[in-house]
């Protein structure tokens, strides 16, 4: 089984999203599976044009030459892809939409109704990957994801494809606090047993999906103890850019 995870955070290597993701492909490699991380903030991505040339004119190929050529084949070749991101504005993050905008030429304009009986496009020239949504962002409660939640299933609908695991982590900023270091070491655990779970078992497991949901600090003051904690940083880091 080959995994690739497109890590979608413009910090890339330095971001709260590598954490997860980094522990997620250590256990599937566990497991037997190869597996490949690929940072989309040093790919140039452009935007996509909307232009309809990679259906019409070119099918399969984007007009535009950049590395999203190579990209869509990475893509193409996976068993299970890993969509990572940081949280941005209840969404995606910029390089990952682009990145999802343009995968346009791996499908089909042809229209059929799907199982529902709505409307949605014919699948592509290749089978999709099955694939994992990995997301964290700055504030502590997991009901933020709710707009990736539904993008999830949508998405999968859309590529004719199954979606077998979602892992969002509320106040990631915590995974890189030495700190708290016991507690996700913890959480990284549960995600090498996700990783390898998706290796043998298809899926993540309900079990394993449960426990990642818990705050990642075990006390009822988590959201609490997250404002003071994560207040006081903003200020000192106010205060210390205005003396530089």
């Amino acid at each position: 089984m080959k995994i690739i995870a497109f890590n979608g955070s413009p910090r890339a290597e330095q971001s709260n999203t590598h954490v997860m993701v980094e522990a997620f492909l250590a256990g599937a490699e566990g497991a037997g599976a190869e597996v490949e991380n690929v940072f989309l903030a040093g790919k140039k991505i452009g935007h996509c044009l909307g232009c309809l040339s990679c259906w019409l004119k070119t099918p399969g190929a984007c007009i535009q030459a950049d590395g999203m050529e190579e990209l869509l084949e990475k893509y193409l070749s996976a068993d299970v892809a890993v969509f990572a991101t940081p949280l941005h504005n209840d969404n995606v993050s910029g390089l990952m939409k682009n990145f999802i905008d343009r995968l346009l030429p791996a499908g089909d304009p042809h229209f059929e109704k799907d199982t529902n009986g709505e409307v949605c496009h014919a699948r592509g020239r290749k089978p999709a990957p099955k694939f994992v949504m990995i997301a964290n962002c700055g504030f502590p409660e997991q009901s933020h994801f709710q707009v990736l939640r539904l993008l999830t299933r949508r998405m999968a609908r859309n590529y004719h494809t199954e979606f077998v695991g979602e892992i969002y982590r509320g106040a990631g900023s915590l995974l890189q606090d030495e700190e708290l270091k016991p507690f996700v070491d913890a959480y990284r655990d549960l995600l090498r047993r996700a990783g390898a779970e998706v290796v043998r078992e298809g899926r993540i497991s309900p079990e394993t999906g449960q426990r990642l949901e818990e705050p990642l600090i075990p006390t009822p003051d988590y959201v609490e103890i997250f404002l003071v904690n994560a207040n006081a940083f903003m200020d000192g880091a106010i205060a210390a850019n205005r003396r530089s």
